[in-house]
């Protein structure tokens, strides 16, 4: 097993127990260096569950929480589970089931409820929501950042990060201030899939060697991510488990250390309250 010498935390891939590689892949990142992991549950839809209520969302977050704990099993440090709905789920809802905007966000709201029952009893630390990264209408956009502004109040109620899938932007500042009215501290609002810069929330960026680099160089708080999906219909998809490990050794080698610091050390405990040091066995 590889050891580089620090924490080394993905902080969005999805792992499915049932359908995908599941805790092969948790193996890949840990023999490669990997040492923490955030895991996101996959998309509902992806797991076969069509959602009328939001306790319905359950088994979705059920199984994140299961494949979590035996995810930590294998890690020399810990996994952690990110709850939420998909703000893709909106598209589902309208378009193929015939709800209308508002519905689609009640239902999408009353998810993100449950899921906030999972970090208020501890069994998961930050919620995930978001909205479309495509284009859609005018309701559906409004009836999406409704969802969003939900998931931040439901933030500051449980003192958790919250994760965002959102459109690709360099400037989320309205977000942030929409995070401060509701009394979450901006810096525990997360994009996911960012590039290096970003204006308002942390960035979790890609791990690309250029997004890398402009991270590194800028010096802000940052996280590493792959967005590993587990489809295994979908096998090149995104990257794989082994990415960030990957480029971290290359981030020692070209003397980015400070930086590796900040997304695996400093950024988890200012976001998420997490000691990724005091949880890693060696």
């Amino acid at each position: 097993m590889d050891d580089l010498g620090t924490p080394v935390l993905d902080n969005h891939l999805h792992l499915d127990p049932d359908h995908g590689r599941g805790i092969e892949a948790v193996k890949d990142f840990a023999r490669s260096g990997g040492t923490h992991l955030l895991v996101v549950n996959k998309p509902s839809w992806l797991l076969g569950v069509e959602p009328e209520t939001g306790e319905e969302f359950r088994p979705v977050f059920e199984t994140t929480v299961d494949v979590v704990a035996r995810a930590s099993e294998v890690l020399p440090g810990r996994a952690w589970p990110v709850l939420g709905v998909h703000p893709g789920l909106v598209s589902k809802l309208v378009d193929d089931r015939g709800f209308s905007p508002e519905e689609a966000s009640d239902l999408m709201r009353a998810g993100l409820d449950v899921a906030a029952e999972y970090v208020e009893s501890g069994e998961a630390v930050a919620l995930k929501t978001g909205r479309p990264h495509y284009d859609t209408t005018d309701a559906v956009w409004e009836a999406s950042n409704e969802v969003l502004r939900h998931g931040l109040a439901l933030g500051a109620e449980n003192d958790c990060a919250v994760q965002l899938h959102t459109e690709a932007s360099e400037d989320l500042t309205e977000v942030a201030e929409w995070a401060e009215e509701r009394g979450l501290d901006p810096r525990k609002v997360v994009k996911h899939y960012a590039a290096g810069r970003l204006a308002g929330p942390t960035p979790s960026v890609m791990s690309e060697k250029d997004r890398l680099e402009r991270a590194a160089e800028r010096g802000d708080p940052f996280l590493m991510e792959t967005d590993f999906v587990d489809d295994p219909d979908r096998p090149g998809a995104v990257m794989g488990p082994k990415t960030v490990p990957r480029r971290v050794r290359w981030m020692q080698e070209s003397g980015y250390d400070d930086a590796i610091r900040t997304a695996h050390v400093e950024t988890p405990e200012a976001v998420y309250g997490l000691d990724t040091e005091a949880t890693l066995d060696r």
